[in-house]
This record gives structure tokens, C-alpha cells and sequence, in this order.
């Protein structure tokens, strides 16, 4: 007789799926649940154009059973050969209103709450930008950072593609979601279902000081979510966007990016297995993981 133990049922998280690009989108499909009542974290950058995004989003919510999504910098790109030629905020709530459609939780739904094996945990998505107040060594002022990016030639595709009308500024527009979710997590904290919190780009800055460009940093977050995995009881934070894989802890807080990446960056093979079990968490985040050497980040 058998003594296998069945799984238990779990939360994953994916991020940078990128699933336009043939390889990668070879991996998505493979992505299944193990069990029935597995959710599934997607922590943006699915694709730039929104039909390949909601395919993927469709995909992947007919196999699991629930699925969350954040939207990463690449689904708010408005490309010239995007049928949906909406921009900053209309293209936002566009998604939101697909993912909907979809059944899929965004950032302007309740938050869900995880009562399975690990739990309980209140699952947060997050959709705060980044407002240039992350600099390299040596700028102070916007301007200077953005100096320093073009002439070592390390510019976001953000400058030219991801409009934040009706803001004036993507860094307006990243300080507009920062009292949003504020509002929201101070809303749900509960030290007896802390929160997952869940968010494309970093809430913090140290996962960023392994980047080959410190020039790229500036794209990458902002200093006011810097102290909410201390104000608010959290369990988790889930990002990605830097498309360096790894587990590490701040504060005594674990932090998960699940990036997919590009497939430049996998040459020598997956870094982690795709998705990433967040909870419970896996045996080996008992200990930091801090990757090996500087590593490119995200484009």
C-alpha cells in the first residue's frame, strides 16, 4: 500500500512572466496547480499588450483557484501596435475591469484571505509606482539621476512608454497610490491574519544594491514604502520586476521575488522552480538567500 501523503493545498506567486516571448510562454503553460484549491500570486509584467495579458490571466485562472494580480510596468506601456492604444490611469482601470471579467482580484478589490495550511494570511495587492527618489550614488536631485542613467546608457523604456495621465508625473502618480494602498493596509491589519503584501516593484530598497546599474534604480521604487512591513503586521511581501530571484529578510520579514524573467537570464536553466510556494513557505526560507554576485535587473 502507498503511504504517499497527498499535497496540501498552497499559495504560489510568478512574476515577469513575459509571456509574449515563445520560451517563456512554453514555461507558462506549464504552470499547474497541485491541487484544487491552489491560488496563484502574479506580481505583474505579464505581457505589454492587453490581449496577450488577459490570455495569460484566462489561462491560469481557469486552473487554479484563485488568482491575484499587480500590474508591473510593462502592462501599462500604451506601444504603437497595441490595439488598446489607452494610457496611464485609463489603461490601468481597463485591466482592472478585463480582470474582473476573469474573476481575478486586483488592487481595487477586497483583499482575500488565505485560511489554508500556513494561514490565515490577508493577501494586500499592491499597485504603488516608483518616484525617483531612489538614486545612484552620487545624484541628488531627479535630473542628476536621470543624467547619470543616459550617459551610462541605462534608461527605462518607462520614459517613453509608460504615460501616467491624467498625473502629471509618474512620480505623482506613484505618491497618489502610496495614500491609496496606506488607507487600505492600515484598514486590514490584523495581527491575527497579518499581511501578504504584494507589489511588481520592491518595497524596499536593499534587494536593488545587487544590481549590476545602480543607474536602473531610480525605476525601481520609492522611500515611502520603505517602513510598512514594520507598521503593519506582515507575513510576507511578494515583488519582482528585478528579475533576480531570491529569498531575503528585513526586519525579521521575509521577501520573495518570483521573477520569470527573460530568457537570457536563464542559461544555465530556472534559478527557483516556477511558480514559488509563499505559503506555507517553503523549508529552505528558514535562511537568507543573497544570490551570487550582481546581478542585471530588469529592463
Amino acid at each position: 500500500m502507498s503511504t504517499a501523503r497527498s499535497p496540501e493545498r498552497a499559495l504560489y506567486a510568478v512574476s515577469d512572466l513575459h509571456s509574449a516571448i515563445p520560451s517563456n510562454r512554453a514555461i507558462v503553460d506549464g504552470i499547474r496547480p497541485r491541487t484544487d484549491d491552489d491560488w496563484l500570486i502574479v506580481g505583474g509584467d505579464v505581457a505589454e499588450h492587453v490581449d496577450d495579458t488577459m490570455a495569460t490571466l484566462r489561462l491560469l485562472a481557469d486552473r487554479f483557484a484563485r488568482v491575484i494580480w499587480v500590474p508591473g510596468n510593462h502592462e501599462l506601456w500604451s506601444t504603437p501596435d497595441d490595439p488598446v492604444q489607452l494610457r496611464g490611469e485609463r489603461r490601468y482601470r481597463h485591466l482592472v475591469a478585463m480582470c474582473r471579467e476573469l474573476g481575478v482580484l486586483t488592487p481595487e478589490d477586497p483583499f482575500a484571505v488565505w485560511d489554508g495550511p500556513g494561514g490565515p494570511v490577508t493577501v494586500a495587492p499592491l499597485f504603488v509606482l516608483y518616484d525617483y527618489t531612489w538614486r545612484p550614488p552620487g545624484a541628488t536631485t531627479q535630473q542628476e539621476a536621470l543624467d547619470a542613467a543616459y550617459e551610462a546608457g541605462v534608461v527605462c523604456s518607462d520614459e517613453f512608454m509608460l504615460h501616467p495621465d491624467p498625473y502629471p508625473s509618474r512620480g505623482e502618480w506613484c505618491r497618489a497610490r502610496v495614500a491609496y494602498s496606506e488607507g487600505r493596509l492600515a484598514a486590514a491589519a490584523d495581527p491575527a491574519a497579518p499581511l501578504l503584501m504584494v507589489n511588481h516593484f520592491p518595497l524596499v530598497r536593499q534587494p536593488t544594491d545587487v544590481m549590476w546599474h545602480p543607474e536602473f534604480v531610480q525605476w525601481c521604487g520609492t522611500d515611502l514604502t520603505a517602513d510598512w512591513h514594520r507598521r503593519f503586521p506582515t507575513a510576507a511581501v511578494v515583488y519582482g520586476h528585478l528579475h533576480i530571484p531570491r529569498t531575503t529578510w528585513y526586519d525579521g520579514v521575509r521577501f520573495e521575488e518570483v521573477s520569470l524573467g527573460y530568457p537570457r537570464e536563464r542559461k544555465n536553466g530556472l534559478r527557483r522552480p516556477i511558480p514559488r510556494r509563499i505559503v506555507p513557505a517553503e523549508s529552505t526560507d528558514t535562511a537568507a538567500t543573497t544570490g551570487s554576485g550582481r546581478q542585471a535587473g530588469a529592463r
